[in-house]
């Protein structure tokens, strides 16, 4: 871990990163790549110290109050943030000023600022989006070792909807020859159903991979799932999509189970959701209706 100052924490959609790099050890993130030009190793985490304090500034001069996103290229809730609190910080202030939040993470670490998600939801809208990929635990550590298990996340998603703070599961990426089976889709698509997701985001089934990703993956192919990089090298080459050779069958699964239960899964639909600020006295889209 180390510290760095930074003149700006919101992008111009209103995204911030708290935190650059990660500790969560998931074998194929593409935060990893070397396009993002990241200066130090992906593990020694940077944290903007001064993200609060640069977050209040930037808040107080929009005039108009938005949704805020975080955790598209960082988890929010990091190992650090048990001890650094910074992703707390900045939600109280987004709370604070009336602002709207959408949160993507794969820790159950979220329910600690549990009390904060509420008041903003009681205010205006706050969205928890849960990645999942694998439904198996046993393969999921393997995968994902060092951040909550996909059971530990489906209940979270059951303490949203408990809470009736909206949720939208990311389901990517779905590795080929790894994880892209029948099964493991119908066992994810049930934790969605069951804690009554209000959308799902799916790029597909398979995955991305470039330069600096791709090498690590395929250590961790190597170390893991003795055999698999080879039938990567002979499917994909240097492809930077790799789409699951299931990827049919697996849509047609996603479609109809989601039209059954009433889960949008259109990205676009999905992300104008995300990114529409409303407050309680106007909300009227289908993703705020309540569940069954």
């Amino acid at each position: 871990m180390h510290y760095a100052d930074y003149k700006t924490v919101l992008s111009s959609k209103n995204g911030m990163n708290l935190y650059r790099g990660c500790t969560h050890g998931c074998i194929y993130c593409d935060s990893r790549s070397a396009c993002y030009c990241m200066e130090h190793d992906f593990e020694d985490v940077e944290v903007k110290r001064n993200a609060p304090k640069i977050l209040e500034e930037q808040l107080k001069r929009k005039r108009n109050p938005c949704m805020i996103g975080t955790g598209a290229m960082c988890d929010p809730y990091l190992h650090l943030e048990e001890e650094l609190q910074i992703t707390r910080q900045c939600l109280s202030l987004i709370e604070r000023y009336g602002f709207g939040v959408s949160v993507l993470t794969k820790s159950d670490r979220i329910m600690r600022d549990m009390d904060i998600l509420k008041a903003i939801n009681r205010k205006t809208k706050c969205v928890v989006q849960i990645t999942m990929t694998t439904y198996d635990e046993d393969l999921c550590r393997k995968i994902e070792p060092n951040v909550s298990t996909t059971y530990e996340r489906f209940r979270v998603l059951e303490a949203m909807k408990e809470a009736r703070i909206p949720t939208v599961v990311w389901l990517c990426p779905i590795l080929p020859f790894i994880n892209d089976t029948e099964e493991n889709l119908k066992g994810l698509l049930d934790y969605c159903v069951r804690s009554g997701v209000r959308g799902i985001i799916c790029f597909g089934f398979g995955m991305t991979l470039r330069q600096g990703d791709r090498e690590y993956f395929y250590a961790a192919l190597d170390r893991l799932f003795p055999g698999t990089k080879q039938k990567y090298i002979k499917q994909f080459g240097d492809s930077y999509v790799c789409d699951s050779p299931n990827i049919v069958r697996l849509t047609e699964i996603l479609r109809e189970v989601c039209g059954r239960h009433g889960i949008i899964y259109d990205r676009d639909e999905v992300f104008e959701y995300l990114q529409h600020f409303e407050t309680k006295s106007r909300q009227s889209s289908l993703f705020d209706q309540p569940k069954k």
